[in-house]
């Protein structure tokens, strides 16, 4: 395919930006899609800067190989620590996470009160900080890296007193009315959506990245004349390691049944 009917690439270190392809698919419906879960790396969230920028170079690679027109980095760390790296090498569009993600909350929170909960590397970026403070420099910004949810939410351990426990744990420095919206950084999280809400209560408005960033890749791909027509979307899944236990656990994420997964190994 060439063109406006080339599929966009999205990846991520795992599972969790299969939230992003599922809103992509909603608000995209013609559009082709290749994901890639580096499924034998993850997590990123704990990795250093260098190697996290180095994995997702050979990720990008892989995709321009794939004939992709535009690179969705649907995952919060690689966003921060390579979307500046990947944009100086690309001659295609390179969409990450967090400026949506950011903008979103800005727009929504009432009382410029943000939280933001990730992974260790995100939040050791300070990424979020940065992007909510350009767009509201009088914005108060509280963080707290909470890495026992991913592996708890892969496990299928989206509710029970062992999650609660530890929720209530990450979540004490947004309790008590000191926050008035919270980002939920990294594409994992939304499935935790229910234990969160009621954790920080009601008052607390959620913002998941994944609608702010698909409605981006759709002005992005607008704005370069990107759209695909008419043609039959096809999409496509494909893990660095294991793919059946990514067949198994991804439809969690993706919200419909998953057929196939390829294996695609890259460098160590």
């Amino acid at each position: 395919m060439k063109g406006s009917d080339a599929p966009i690439g999205v990846f991520d270190s795992g599972l969790g930006g299969l939230t992003v392809v599922r809103e992509l698919i909603r608000q995209l419906p013609n559009e082709s899609i290749i994901y890639f879960g580096d499924t034998a790396r993850v997590p990123y969230g704990p990795k250093g800067e260098d190697t996290v920028i180095r994995y997702s170079q050979d990720i990008a690679a892989f995709l321009r190989t794939q004939q992709v027109k535009a690179i969705v980095v649907a995952c919060n760390t690689a966003t921060a620590y390579a979307l500046p790296t990947l944009r100086a090498q690309q001659d295609i569009p390179v969409i990450g996470v967090i400026e949506p993600g950011a903008r979103a909350a800005v727009q929504a929170s009432r009382g410029r009160r943000i939280g933001v909960i990730g992974t260790r590397g995100t939040v050791r970026s300070r990424a979020y900080d940065k992007a909510i403070a350009r767009l509201a420099p009088d914005a108060t910004v509280t963080t707290a890296a909470c890495p026992l949810f991913v592996p708890l939410i892969e496990e299928g351990w989206l509710d029970g007193e062992p999650t609660r426990i530890i929720a209530r744990g990450y979540l004490e420095p947004f309790t008590d009315g000191k926050i008035d919206t919270l980002v939920l950084g990294c594409t994992h999280y939304p499935l935790l959506k229910t234990v969160i809400g009621e954790t920080i209560g009601r008052e607390v408005r959620l913002i998941d990245s994944a609608h702010e960033t698909a409605a981006e890749t759709a002005r992005v791909l607008r704005e370069n004349d990107l759209e695909a027509g008419d043609s039959n979307a096809r999409y496509r899944f494909v893990a660095s390691d294991d793919p059946e236990q990514f067949l198994a656990v991804g439809q969690r994420f993706l919200g419909a049944p998953l057929e196939r997964v390829e294996l695609v190994t890259l460098g160590s």
